[in-house]
């Protein structure tokens, strides 16, 4: 087993995301003028679409929605949207923001079907960096991939890839492989084991305590994948 995979199993039912519940109502109408009411209102007007299924208009409290967005995994996470005709569990696909004020002013929900296979990026976190060999004798942590796009069910989403540093070392290329995945979540990208992060010397001279002058494989240091 890779070392930066401990931990991992531990956490894996810990890293399943829980799904967000959020109120709305539907909207009687569509087009500007009915948005610009929507947002005097305090609401910001919103779509639900896909899952073979007839797009709905809704609109949502403004104040609750500003805070769901700035939270981590906004584009991972599901949402529960409780409307006047049920409950529909969606992926938010897109915000549209003012160009000046930075407000949202609409959004994209893609309903999402408990048997159906969603593609969705997933941020990566690193975990030990206070205690990784490499880093105490200032080697370089070069992120490749900040997030993996990952296959899996909607209920089946993570809410994060943890990769443990606590064993790792100058010269060592942490490859998808070495991340542990949930059960039912596979990388987009199949035909190849791609380079999440590296770690590097600052300046080629720093060698880990352990290993003799020159045995540093400079073609681990440069994976470019």
């Amino acid at each position: 087993m890779h070392p930066w995979r401990h931990g991992a199993d531990d956490d894996k039912e810990k890293n399943m995301s829980e799904n967000t519940l959020i109120s709305a109502d539907l909207r009687d109408r569509v087009g500007k003028g009915s948005a610009r009411a929507a947002r005097r209102a305090g609401k910001i007007p919103a779509v639900i679409y896909g899952d073979k299924k007839e797009p709905i208009a809704i609109e949502i409290e403004a104040r609750m929605m500003r805070k769901i967005i700035h939270e981590p995994g906004i584009f991972s996470r599901l949402l529960d949207i409780n409307v006047d005709n049920g409950k529909h569990t969606v992926l938010m696909r897109d915000i549209h923001f003012h160009p000046v004020t930075d407000d949202p002013l609409h959004f994209d929900f893609l309903r999402v079907g408990g048997s159906s296979t969603i593609s969705v990026a997933i941020g990566v976190e690193f975990i030990n960096e206070d205690i990784c060999p490499a880093l105490k004798i200032g080697g370089v942590l070069n992120i490749v991939r900040h997030e993996v796009e990952v296959n899996c069910l909607p209920i089946s989403i993570p809410e994060k890839l943890t990769v443990d540093l606590a064993e790792a070392k100058i010269g060592d290329s942490i490859h998808i492989s070495a991340v542990e995945l949930p059960d039912g979540v596979t990388p987009t990208i199949a035909d190849r084991d791609f380079t999440i992060a590296t770690l590097q010397s600052p300046g080629g001279g720093i060698k880990n305590e352990d290993e003799e002058d020159g045995d540093i494989d400079s073609s681990d240091e440069t994976d470019t994948e």
